[in-house]
Parts: structure tokens; sequence; C-alpha cells
């Protein structure tokens, strides 16, 4: 009996599909190739002029780049030849602000759009896409930094909505809730001891639903400038619900408001 190990062949496909670009060249030619990047982890205090260029190349492409340990890389890596550097391919291009309320114009509908604040489950964000598309939202915006972006475990588990829903990346949540009011969009944070019931919340109108990450809800500036406050009625005896639970309960409420069901 033949007792040697298989060639590790089918590691190309795996790299291609999770999305993991790893080595120096590959991901210098992933950005000279355009290719859509969610984020690189370049390894923490490493002055080599290479990673350098990547990095500052990134950056004025706009892509986020993390000082990430050696665990780290080690952990993210498929060839376990990382180089010091992997790059996260994004599954499909981000869309902007602009985009979202563009999409509700031409629809002739009110805006319905969910913002994620820091939810960093990659599950959670995945899910709440698909409620998204489900609920016929018009958009969902994430930060770039401090949040799960569109990796392929968030497309997998979005099951395929990702290629619907479209979905924004922004600098900052807190100018970003200013910019929607600006453009007539009301804002409702999902929270515990929220100032207004859920079945007292008016979504009719245009709406932003602000999720807060899975551990501590929305940061203290983003909860200041949400035009309403929302707790779910909760009557068991946990206290809160997972974020993309939450995100589905307040999007369906809404439905049945426009609906008039």
């Amino acid at each position: 009996m033949d007792t040697r190990k298989p060639l590790r062949r089918s590691a190309p496909v795996e790299t291609e599909n999770d999305g993991i670009i790893e080595g120096r060249n590959a991901v210098v030619e992933a950005l000279r190739a355009g290719v859509t990047i969610d984020k690189i982890y370049i390894l923490k205090g490493e002055t080599d002029a290479t990673l350098g260029h990547i990095a500052s190349t990134a950056r004025e492409k706009g892509v986020v780049v993390v000082d990430a340990d050696r665990r780290k890389l080690d952990g993210m890596s498929r060839t376990h030849s990382h180089q010091g550097v992997i790059a996260v391919a994004a599954a499909r291009e981000y869309a902007s602000v602009d985009d979202i309320l563009n999409i509700a114009r031409e629809k002739g509908e009110a805006p319905l759009i969910v913002v994620c604040d820091e939810l960093s489950d990659p599950h959670n964000l995945g899910a709440v896409i698909r409620t998204a598309d489900a609920a016929g939202a018009h958009g969902v915006i994430i930060p770039k930094r401090r949040s799960a972006g569109l990796t392929a475990v968030v497309a997998k588990t979005s099951a395929g909505a990702v290629a619907h829903v479209p979905v924004a990346r922004v600098p900052n949540i807190t100018a970003l809730l200013k910019q929607l009011k600006d453009e007539g969009v009301w804002v409702f944070g999902t929270a515990a001891q929220g100032n207004t019931s859920l079945y007292k919340a008016d979504l009719k109108g245009p709406a932003a639903i602000v999720i807060g990450s899975e551990g501590d809800g929305m940061s203290r500036l983003v909860a200041e400038n949400c035009d309403f406050t929302v707790s779910i009625p909760m009557f068991g005896k946990i206290n809160s619900l997972n974020a993309s639970a939450a995100a589905a309960v307040l999007l369906y409420e809404a439905v049945r408001q426009r609906t008039g069901n």
C-alpha cells in the first residue's frame, strides 16, 4: 500500500474560492489588475520596501490596510508562504451611498437602508444582506474598519444576495448618518433601552435602520446621531437578539407598515 501523503494540488482552487491572495507578487498583481480587495493584512513592524509599496498602493486605491502579527497571518494562510502579506478579495465591488439612494429614487420608493455599526461577524453580515434582499431594502452600509467586509464567507452566508443588494463602505458611520439626514432619511437605531417601542416607530417613510455590533451594540456617537432609538419587545429570559435577527425584525416591521398588512 502506498502510504505517501497526496500532493496538495487543490490549494490554488481553495485560494481562489475563499478570496485569499497570498505572497508579494500575487498581491501586487491583484492591485495592478484592479481586483476589488476588501482588506490587505501586512506583517506588523516589517520595513521591507516591497511591503511598503504594497501598503501605499493599496491606500491610494482606498483599500483598508491592517497591521497583523505573524500568528494572524499564519492562521489565514493556505500556502504557508505568505511572505508577510495576505489580501482578501471582495466578493463583488462596493457601491456608493449615492448609488443606494438613486436605486430608491428610480423605483419611486422611500429609501429603506440598513446601516451596520461595526458588525464583525461575517456570518451576521451575510445574514443581514440576505434579509435585506428579501425585505426589498435598497442597500446596506458598513464602515471600512472594524467591520466584516464582502468576503467569500459573507457571500456564501448571504445565499447569493450580495449579487443583488448594493453594499457601500464608508470611513465614518457618524458622518454617514448626518449625510442621510441631509437627504431626508430618518435614522432608527436598535437599542435595548430605546426611547421608542418597535410597534410605535413609523418606518413608512425614508428610513435607515442602524444595527450595532454583536457585543456592544451601537457606539455612543452613532446612538446620539439617531433620530430614534428603537427597542424590540422581549418577553423571555434573554434580553437581546442576535444582530442579524434584530435587523430582520425591524426590516419586516417596515415591510408590514409599507405594504399596509
